[in-house]
């Protein structure tokens, strides 16, 4: 059983944020951070049986700045 699984989350040019699994097939959505939180939930929930879900998620946000010089 895994302990955690980890979402690699990224704001979304059309707006909101996306979380993709890493290590998974998981891909969710959300408008905002509170909203992305439940859809993570969800789809753990979803993706793994009782005996194998793990019960930490950890959100890795990315977040891409462009500088210019």
């Amino acid at each position: 059983m895994n302990k955690e699984i980890i979402f690699l989350i990224e704001e979304s040019p059309e707006g909101g944020y996306t979380a993709r699994a890493l290590g998974h097939s998981i891909y969710t959505e959300g408008e905002n951070i509170e909203e992305l939180k439940h859809a993570l939930v969800d789809a753990v929930k979803c993706h793994f049986e009782k005996d194998d879900m793990p019960f930490l998620i950890r959100m890795h946000i990315v977040k891409d700045e462009v500088i210019s010089v």
